[in-house]
């Protein structure tokens, strides 16, 4: 909460009140100053250590990491949490250990009870450094302060934060927000109130003590939770270390270690799409996972339908393009789609879901070489695509053009994505990753050694992963400046524009098509080649995964196929549900193709 300007100021000297029976228990270590006082419960918590740890056994486990005596305290805490308090006595009277010291045990029910000033009297007990005790104070008059206001207690509020909270020397920003839920009251629970009621599902003040916990020693207060919390840790560094975990709704189990199989990767062909009639260079799933869009060289892009089990089957074949479709573009909402070409001055709008050309974008150029890629922005009314002469261009879905950025001085883009909050444009040209501020126009360059032929921004928007023709695709954190965190090797490309992904469950992996007519799928952390699969005849230039679907991916080669890839269970179901090769083809009785030959 509220940062302090001066730390080393002595803690504030409280205001007289009326003493309390928590006085009363605290009057002699209250006599001492704080430091002494501190010293005075650290002794006698580590007298108390010692008397639990005068049995035999002090460490347990198999290799004796445990401390016996802070493994039975976080067994007495889980039972407590758990509802067991009786047993949680119990285990204490017979193990012969305090959960936790009286001070302790009367600073958790002051905080509850709104016992605010002697909450404060017990922190400074707790804690003899200003820096800590200012914090914590301020934490706890927030509190007091909120509560005051919550109740119409305008004066009273007035009072706190004039006489107790302003002299904790809070910085000006705090104390001015603070200040303005006297005029609005209803500011109080948006500014501050939001993000604890968030954390957990208790009450404000017990998410006030979990606050409050970070200021005072874990030897001295158990973090709430903390054998859970352990346990938690642990299934999560063992998912973690799985290189095949791939699973959505599989419970991590505590009674064996975990282990995923290769049976949890899409490794096996479930159809081959054969609607192409050329190269097919380009794939993408909508962001819902329920269509997938092919481009063509054949001058057509498709739109096939998600199917249950993985499968797809046709929707739509878009055509009235004069070159070969070499990009597409879902938008956010995946109502729309973007159609882009080769090496021609064209874009085209779509309505998804009913294959109607809603708009045709064309620009003047001398070069006869526009746009090879668009992006969307995150409002799904604008997106933005690059310029054979050197322009960024951004129009509306209404055809107008909303901006041009001339005359800056880049080689032709060759791929770009906008980012999730979209402030950044990532583009790629020859061999640098440029990364622009939409509304600066300032940018930032990442040098890499070759040719970069394609890029993909992880979903949650940190991770940058693009192709060279240097036969590697590294991965980059642009939270870190676009540090280089690992290359991933063993694939073919040396020629032609080859497209990753990121996927699978929790984008866990990375899957790239390749020169020698293979799949390959690698470990997004240890880079460990986990699949290479054959089935196309061509080089397979992009590969698409099922955002929806973890268990799902798509691949595009130049052998004019679109092969589906899933799991072998999803196989084995197929062959024994007995799916024919009819869904794997166009529809006889579906409608005609959609042709969009209008200009605006």
């Amino acid at each position: 909460m509220g940062a302090l300007d001066d730390f080393s100021l002595r803690p504030l000297k409280r205001l007289k009140h009326t003493p309390s029976s928590s006085d009363i228990r605290l009057e002699e270590a209250s006599s001492e100053s704080p430091s002494s006082s501190f010293t005075s419960i650290a002794k006698v918590d580590h007298v108390m250590n010692d008397m639990e740890d005068c049995g035999e056994d002090l460490n347990v486990g198999p290799t004796g990491l445990i401390r016996r005596s802070e493994l039975l305290k976080v067994i007495t805490q889980a039972l407590q949490a758990l509802g067991y308090g009786e047993s949680a006595s119990r285990l204490q009277k017979e193990a012969g250990i305090q959960l936790e010291s009286q001070v302790i045990s009367n600073f958790r029910q002051q905080v509850l009870d709104g016992q605010w000033d002697d909450a404060i009297a017990s922190i400074q007990l707790l804690r003899h450094d200003p820096q800590s005790y200012n914090m914590a104070a301020a934490l706890i008059l927030e509190q007091k302060y909120f509560e005051l206001i919550q109740k119409r207690d305008i004066v009273s509020a007035l009072e706190i934060l004039r006489l107790e909270i302003s002299p904790l020397n809070l910085k000006e920003e705090r104390l001015h927000d603070l200040a303005t839920c006297l005029v609005s009251p209803s500011r109080v629970e948006h500014l501050f109130l939001s993000g604890r009621v968030k954390k957990q599902a208790g009450s404000m003040r017990e998410n006030l003590l979990l606050e409050l916990q970070a200021f005072i020693p874990p030897s001295i207060m158990i973090p709430e939770r903390r054998l859970e919390h352990l346990i938690e840790q642990a299934l999560i560094v063992q998912r973690d270390s799985c290189i095949f975990h791939n699973s959505v709704d599989q419970p991590l189990s505590l009674f064996s270690d975990h282990q995923c199989g290769r049976d949890q990767i899409p490794n096996q062909t479930l159809q081959v799409l054969d609607t192409h009639e050329d190269e097919v260079w380009f794939l993408q799933f909508s962001h819902n996972g329920a269509y997938l869009a092919s481009a063509s060289k054949d001058h057509t892009a498709v739109i096939w339908e998600v199917v249950p089990e993985g499968l797809v089957k046709w929707k739509h074949t878009l055509t009235g393009h004069a070159n070969a479709v070499s990009f597409t573009a879902w938008s956010p909402d995946d109502t729309m789609i973007l159609t882009c070409v080769h090496n021609q001055e064209v874009v085209k709008l779509w309505d998804a879901e009913s294959g109607e050309c809603k708009h045709t974008y064309e620009k003047a150029s001398s070069t006869n070489d526009f746009t090879a890629c668009a992006a969307w922005f995150p409002d799904g009314k604008t997106f933005i695509c690059s310029g054979s002469d050197k322009c960024i261009y951004i129009w509306d879905i209404e055809g107008r053009e909303v901006d041009v950025w001339q005359g800056i001085c880049v080689p032709r883009i060759s791929d770009l994505a906008i980012t999730a909050d979209g402030k950044h444009m990532i583009c790629i040209c020859e061999k640098d990753i440029r990364i622009f501020n939409l509304k600066t126009k300032a940018e930032q360059i990442i040098n890499e050694d070759q040719c970069i032929t394609s890029l993909s921004v992880s979903k949650d928007g940190r991770y940058l992963l693009v192709n060279l023709v240097s036969q590697e695709i590294h991965l980059r954190d642009l939270l870190d400046d676009g540090k280089l965190l690992i290359r991933y090797s063993g694939h073919r490309q040396t020629r032609y524009v080859i497209r990753s992904c990121f996927g699978g469950y929790s984008q866990s992996f990375i899957v790239s098509g390749s020169e020698d007519s293979q799949v390959y799928i690698w470990h997004r952390k240890t880079g460990q080649i986990l699949e290479v699969l054959p089935g196309h005849s061509g080089t397979v230039n992009c590969l698409s995964w099922n955002p929806a679907d973890p268990y799902m991916f798509a691949s595009a080669s130049d052998d004019h196929m679109i092969r589906i890839w899933g799991t072998n269970d999803r196989a084995e179901m197929q062959r024994i549900q007995g799916v024919t090769d009819s869904m794997m083809h166009l529809d006889p009785d579906s409608p005609s193709k959609h042709d969009c030959f209008g200009h605006l």
